[in-house]
């Protein structure tokens, strides 16, 4: 077998990011970097392969001629499309790559057909769904959750999603036109706060576990799960805003053009591809507003969880670490 591997290059760490994780824009290009929505059009035996790779690489062992280009590659397929939990291969509608394809559509369709109730109902019940794929694809894998936790959670979502988006869309009949278009933001925006928490509920229940800078098991923090989860729901939030809140915007402008009204039929497909084009952006950005390996400070920590850290550490561990999920 030593004749047939190669060494990988010297000082070369597969698992150590590219771009610094401190910073936001180290945290952007790392997302850009794993959320490329082409990595969704990649084979499942080449993602297989990639995985292999990484594996190998860890074990310190990679075929002959392989370069460090095709080392950093296979790991931007395995970041993509693994759990960084489990290892497991993430289904293809909740991985982050997916977002900007599976998002535009949905997002375009909620934003366009916003005029009667059974189109909100539809369009709001499809975009959870879909969330509720993303959200449980994408949890802390260390905290397993019931098939009826699932669906409570994917019920409540919904139920918020549905009440605020038909309650506002009622209200609004009165309100100024742009208002009305707003009202898919504040559903989703509604829809978040109760899906991501719920469909997480094992976490804030029972903890997630943290560890010190060395990824030493500490216990379970059920502050940690809550601070992570909050971050989740505010990028949830900020990745949907901006296309959400500006483009209903430039809608109601053009549609006031004359050559506009000609062609209704395609104000879907263009609002679709407008929001692809924000959502390239935003998933990556609001991926990287909080770092992935969220910290929490020892003063921060449950009582019973910080005395046994101090019994067993002292004062050497004055941050612990965990995965907020994304």
């Amino acid at each position: 077998t030593h004749t047939k591997m190669a060494t990988i290059p010297l000082g070369f760490n597969i698992d150590s990011p590219r771009w610094d994780q401190s910073t936001f824009m180290g945290r952007l290009k790392h997302f850009l970097n794993i959320t490329d929505p082409r990595t969704v059009l990649v084979p499942e035996e080449e993602l297989d392969r990639a995985k292999a790779l990484v594996e190998g690489c860890r074990a310190g062992v990679v075929p002959p001629g392989s370069s460090q280009e095709q080392l950093l590659y296979a790991k931007k397929l395995y970041d993509s499309a693994f759990h960084p939990d489990s290892g497991e291969k993430m289904n293809f509608i909740g991985r982050m790559s997916f977002q900007v394809p599976g998002g535009m559509a949905i997002t375009g369709c909620m934003l366009q057909f916003y005029r009667t109730v059974p189109a909100v109902v539809f369009w709001q019940w499809v975009n959870q769904s879909f969330n509720a794929f993303v959200n449980y694809t994408n949890r802390n894998a260390a905290s397993p959750i019931t098939l009826r936790q699932i669906g409570v959670a994917y019920v409540t979502a919904t139920g918020a999603a549905l009440a605020t988006a038909v309650g506002l869309n009622l209200y609004t009949k009165r309100a100024p036109p742009l208002l009305a278009r707003w009202v898919p933001f504040a559903a989703v925006a509604a829809a978040n706060c109760v899906n991501i928490p719920m469909m997480r509920q094992q976490e804030i229940i029972n903890g997630i576990t943290v560890t010190d800078e060395n990824n030493n098991e500490l216990g379970h923090s059920r502050r940690a799960a809550v601070k992570g989860i909050a971050q989740v729901v505010l990028s949830r939030i900020t990745m949907a805003a901006p296309g959400m809140i500006i483009l209903p915007i430039i809608m109601e402008r053009l549609e006031k053009f004359t050559f506009m009204q000609r062609i209704w039929v395609l104000h879907g497909p263009l609002q679709v591809l407008l929001c692809g084009g924000f959502l390239l952006f935003m998933v990556p950005a609001a991926c990287a507003l909080f770092p992935q390996r969220c910290s929490l400070s020892l003063a921060d920590l449950e009582l019973e969880l910080r005395d046994s850290i101090v019994a067993k550490h002292g004062d050497k561990v004055p941050y612990v670490y965990f995965n907020k999920g994304l």
